[in-house]
């Protein structure tokens, strides 16, 4: 199977020929790669998501949860977190297919939800209040704990979801990224278990990731704004590619009741 063919059905789809639904390409996860390949090619701007010499970038890592299984039927556990993207110096599958872990020398790790039309998820399966922003927040934690590198080391982490202006100026994402939300959330979380190792966590790396973490939104129109002030030809190609993401999206949520 070419490359080239591919690129032909991926070009058509969001025309009256399509073969596939159009936001199979024209959705957030695609955005957000677009995006990261940009700001990889163009380092050193002054931008929060801008990388630094020695970053890469990564969609769809996994991101390691302080709240795995235990045992067969563990009635409080979760599965490890899809980032959908994650920029800093780190290995991809060390230790299992698609599993992130830190570099010894990291010394950023930010990681990003994109979104179009979709609110943050609520929970997990057997923590129906565990939303998405506490359960990264606590993930990123987890990759600090586990590479053993101290706080100090980082100059920056971040967490970032990125959205549709509009989305973000209704307020959808506000009181999830709260900080306060986030650890109060993430204290219930550990006071589950009862068990002294998860305090332990609690007080030694997840507090302290929390104090350093930057956690903010960013606007995809801040960010195509961005790469036409600083390379008009690859803006305006973002710029449309955007407004199909919109368009079909919006499309989707309207008809569906189901916002991608």
């Amino acid at each position: 199977m070419s490359v080239e063919r591919i690129a032909e059905l991926l070009n058509r789809c969001g025309m009256p020929e399509k073969n596939f639904p159009p936001t199979d390409l024209y959705n957030e996860g695609w955005m957000l790669r677009l995006v990261l390949d940009w700001l990889s090619l163009n380092q050193g701007i002054d931008h929060e998501l801008s990388f630094s010499a020695g970053d890469k970038w990564y969609s769809e890592a996994l991101l390691p949860s302080a709240f795995l299984t235990r045992e067969r039927g563990d009635p409080l556990a979760e599965s490890w977190t899809h980032a959908d993207g994650v920029i800093g110096n780190f290995v991809i599958g060390a230790n299992s297919e698609g599993d992130l872990s830190l570099a010894p020398d990291a010394s950023r790790i930010l990681v990003t939800e994109a979104k179009m039309f979709s609110k943050l998820s609520a929970g997990v399966k057997n923590a129906s209040y565990f939303n998405q922003a506490a359960r990264n927040v606590a993930c990123i934690a987890e990759v600090i704990k586990r590479s053993n590198i101290p706080l100090s080391q980082f100059s920056k982490i971040g967490f970032y979801v990125i959205a549709p202006e509009s989305r973000i100026t209704e307020g959808v994402f506000a009181k999830h990224i709260d900080s306060e939300n986030i650890r109060n959330i993430v204290e219930r979380r550990v006071s589950e278990y009862e068990d002294p190792l998860k305090n332990q966590w609690f007080d030694d790396w997840f507090l302290p990731t929390l104090h350093k973490i930057r956690i903010r939104e960013i606007s995809w129109e801040d960010i195509v704004d961005l790469i036409s002030r600083l390379d008009s030809g690859a803006g305006k190609e973002f710029d449309a590619f955007y407004s199909s993401c919109l368009r079909f999206n919006q499309y989707v949520a309207n008809r569906f009741g189901q916002p991608g």
